[in-house]
């Protein structure tokens, strides 16, 4: 099996489809990290996974990140990874954040599109300074939200007018794919007549900025200036001008093979990071993955424009990985928990409780069978987005199943999960039990105890704080919200034994903080022993 994986790693490496300039690389196990801003997933906990492996990985100080209020640096940051690239034999770069500021940065600015192709050369200028470092670059697809509510991120006029914004222009990618029926054609004209003149030029003229800087993106790989390059699709559908322009880019690319788009974002800078691991390591991880009884692999989830199994497939490629249907092969078996009918649920619905679902058991079942013929097993939880399923997590807790897993996601999009899932989970087949657990604890804090738990319970108890504040904007109320969330996460990990998992004793004092000022993001301190 090794020299198997050894043949198909040599055919990678001539074919230059993993990294350019392997033979050139310092291979001090160091790499340069550049995230699309300051959220403890995006940020600090992707990080930390990589160091729980023994890498030492270089980032940024925390001030040149954007944030919810501060939209970043990036001439700061290009100044940064000039200076301090020459010490890693990778880097992972976020576009997002050297070229608009950060991942919302790219959603609102406003830059002339002379400066953001002359902040984009930055990736072209790094090439040319250090020709054997080998770089890859992780960027966005600008996304289309498709209802005015979820619109926390966009220009002000697209929480009024977002909804139409969305059914316009998925009309208009219809139109180009499929065609209209009248009814549609008609529903098009009007809409174009609801909305603002002002606020489509807007958002589309921002788009198509964004969408010049992701062909240069594209014509830079082709050039071998970027190593591997991956576009993804957050709040993405069918029909969606956020497929559209996938759709063109991808066209654009033709043949070149280091280059990928992909369904999700948020997970692209952990993906990016298990590749370059798996550069380091010579290796190439095989990956076999199941799916929860129903609809399964065929599921569209929420979020999405394509059936999950696409995604895995591409998120497998992407993380320099390759899947497999031999499970006696595998170095991951991938679980996805997907619903008995392929609808994606929130966590915080009512019906998130502790009953099992109509497939729930069975997936337990299988996840015991693997567990006992000793594999790698990584669990995408992504019947619920943003949050864990309860009575899955329940069950593997009182089968004591959540210390032997490999890996475990169910934060945000599903396809957030799955990927974070893919990456940790190839990251595992390195590891040994106590940087397993290192890794999986900050997913077991945030994605199950408080996305799917203690979030609602601090979000209905904020009115009752002194001050002002509220779910989106937490104000002179964050030191009460954090306290009560505090309170409730070390009663939960004592209840549920986490305490009692290797080297983390510690986790009986930790502290939930709010760094965006709202209750979706929380960061997890925990103090060190």
């Amino acid at each position: 099996m090794k020299f198997i994986k050894f043949l198909i790693f040599l055919f990678f490496v001539i074919g230059g489809s993993m990294t350019a300039g392997t033979a050139s690389a310092q291979f001090n196990n160091t790499i340069l990290f550049v995230p699309h801003d300051n959220r403890p997933i995006s940020f600090q906990q992707t990080a930390d996974n990589i160091r729980a492996l023994g890498y030492n990985v270089i980032t940024p100080p925390e001030n040149l990140l954007g944030n919810r209020d501060d939209l970043g640096h990036p001439e700061a940051l290009e100044e940064w990874v000039m200076a301090n690239a020459g010490k890693a034999d990778f880097a992972v770069l976020s576009a997002d954040s050297l070229v608009y500021g950060s991942l919302v940065a790219s959603r609102k600015h406003n830059i002339p599109a002379d400066v953001l192709q002359h902040r984009a050369q930055v990736f072209s200028a790094l090439h040319q300074k250090y020709p054997y470092l080998s770089v890859y670059v992780f960027g966005s697809i600008m996304r289309t939200p498709q209802t005015s509510e979820a619109s926390s991120e966009e220009p002000d006029y697209y929480r009024v007018y977002g909804t139409q914004i969305a059914r316009y222009t998925a009309l208009s990618d219809k139109q180009e794919k499929d065609g209209l029926t009248k009814k549609e054609t008609r529903e098009m004209d009007d809409l174009k007549k609801a909305i603002p003149q002002a606020s489509i030029n807007d958002w589309l003229s921002r788009r198509a900025g964004n969408f010049t800087v992701n062909k240069y993106l594209i014509s830079l790989t082709r050039d071998k200036a970027i190593s591997y390059l991956v576009l993804g699709c957050d709040d993405n559908a069918r029909y969606s001008q956020t497929d559209r322009e996938r759709r063109a880019l991808d066209k654009f690319a033709g043949a070149v093979d280091s280059y990928k788009s992909v369904a999700g974002v948020d997970e692209l800078g952990m993906i990016m990071l298990a590749r370059a691991v798996n550069q380091l390591k010579g290796d190439i991880p095989f990956v076999s993955a199941h799916y929860a009884a129903g609809v399964g692999a065929d599921t569209v989830p929420a979020y999405s424009n394509e059936p999950i199994k696409d995604s895995v497939k591409t998120h497998i490629s992407v993380a320099g990985g390759l899947q497999i249907n031999n499970d006696k092969r595998a170095d991951l078996v991938l679980l996805l928990d997907t619903d008995e009918k392929g609808v994606t649920y929130a966590a915080n619905d009512p019906d998130n409780t502790l009953t099992p679902r109509a497939n729930t058991v069975s997936f337990i079942e299988m996840t015991g069978r693997y567990l006992a013929e000793g594999k790698n097993v990584g669990i995408a939880d992504i019947d619920f987005g943003n949050g864990a399923d309860n009575a899955l997590m329940n069950i593997l807790w009182q089968k004591g199943y959540l210390a032997k897993l490999g890996a475990y996601a169910g934060w945000n999009t599903p396809t957030n999960s799955s990927g974070y899932a893919i990456a940790m989970g190839m990251l595992a087949s390195y590891a040994d039990k106590d940087e397993t657990i290192e890794m999986l604890v900050p997913r077991y804090l945030d994605d199950w105890l408080y996305q799917a738990n203690i979030r609602q319970q601090v979000a209905n108890k904020m009115d009752s704080f002194t001050g002002e504040g509220d779910y989106g904007d937490t104000k002179t109320r964050i030191t009460q919200a954090q306290q009560y969330a505090t309170e409730l996460m070390r009663q939960a990990v004592v209840k549920y034994g986490l305490t009692q998992f290797p080297n983390q004793q510690s986790l009986k004092n930790v502290r939930v903080e709010f760094p965006w000022h709202r209750l979706f993001e929380a960061a997890f301190i925990i103090p060190k022993e």
